[in-house]
């Protein structure tokens, strides 16, 4: 089952969409991630679609501006592709291989919630950049609260899964990252979800004995395809990163999980490292992205320019007094 969340006649709304793309509002609900909140995880959101199905339908999804399938509390996003650190690390640091540290765990970061666009909404460059980049990755969203999870607990609290495009300020995140935080404001300013939240039990046919689950990728800028990847090419399932995003503190209901990025061109910085030239270039404005993924579906986004900077001062050399 494939939820969306649109705007249609100044009303925001959530709905059930059909393969035709025919919209079945579901009463009263405003929010995916309240509605998430109120049930119990995948059974009672299925049942929450399926009593809406028999009544007639809405708008199609045509007619609708398609918002963030839900505005998550927190999102976590981890990095499980190798062959992304590989290239990304020669591009962003200038280094080779990849860390001994990054095969021990699948290690995450916190991005901004407050900074979630549509499948279709227009991206600001963010403030400072010239070298703007996007990150292709599928999301999977937690349906119900849980703590020091197992993987094998954690099939339970994943509901369902979405595209997530991580827009990244190269040039920020390079500068920023010496001083040995971050990412900050090189991933602050634009997260893309969308274009629907594809309910986990849809995804199943595409799961391999290995547990990972088989779904094509696609990439294009411009009607130009310039990154192809499979999801199974993950290091970890999203049951091991629920797991461990739950160790030692909870996940809650709309709660994501970004996968990272894929290889294979997932993003320009990879191709970057591996050509050793930026080609191609970094996304400028009038650029349209185009993220396809197998079983999900596409967010298509394009770039505008973003607002200037607003000046902070560089930092005071103190003397350093003591009290």
């Amino acid at each position: 089952m494939r939820f969306a969340t649109y705007e249609y006649r100044n009303r925001r709304q959530v709905a059930v969409v059909e393969e035709d793309g025919m919209l079945h509002p579901l009463p009263g609900a405003r929010s995916l991630t309240g509605l998430l909140a109120d049930l119990s995880g995948l059974p009672e959101l299925l049942d929450a679609g399926a009593a809406v199905l028999d009544a007639p339908p809405g708008p199609h999804v045509c007619e609708v501006r398609l918002l963030p399938p839900l505005q998550p509390p927190t999102v976590r996003d981890f990095v499980t592709f190798e062959e992304h650190v590989e290239g990304v690390r020669r591009s962003v640091d200038g280094a080779t291989g990849v860390p001994e540290q990054w095969y021990a765990a699948p290690a995450f970061y916190f991005t901004n919630p407050y900074a979630v666009y549509g499948p279709h909404d227009d991206i600001p460059v963010p403030p400072g950049s010239s070298v703007l980049d996007f990150e292709l990755e599928v999301a999977a969203v937690i349906g119900k609260e849980g703590r020091d999870l197992t993987p094998e607990q954690a099939r339970d609290h994943i509901v369902g899964y979405t595209v997530f495009n991580d827009w990244s300020a190269r040039d920020l995140q390079s500068a920023e990252m010496k001083v040995g935080l971050g990412p900050c404001k090189g991933k602050d300013t634009a997260t893309t979800l969308g274009p629907y939240l594809v309910t986990a039990d849809e995804l199943e046919p595409y799961r391999g004995t290995d547990g990972f689950l088989r779904l094509a990728l696609t990439a294009g800028i411009n009607g130009e395809v310039v990154g192809k990847d499979l999801l199974s090419n993950m290091s970890w399932t999203f049951e091991e990163m629920a797991a461990y995003a739950s160790r030692g503190t909870v996940v809650r209901p709309g709660d994501v999980l970004g996968s990272g990025t894929c290889g294979n061109g997932g993003c320009l910085a990879e191709l970057w490292g591996v050509r050793g030239r930026q080609d191609p270039p970094p996304l400028k404005p009038g650029d349209l992205v185009t993220l396809t993924v197998e079983g999900i579906g596409s967010v298509s986004n394009t770039v505008v320019a973003g607002p200037a900077p607003v000046p902070v001062p560089a930092a005071r050399i103190r003397p350093r007094e003591r009290p």
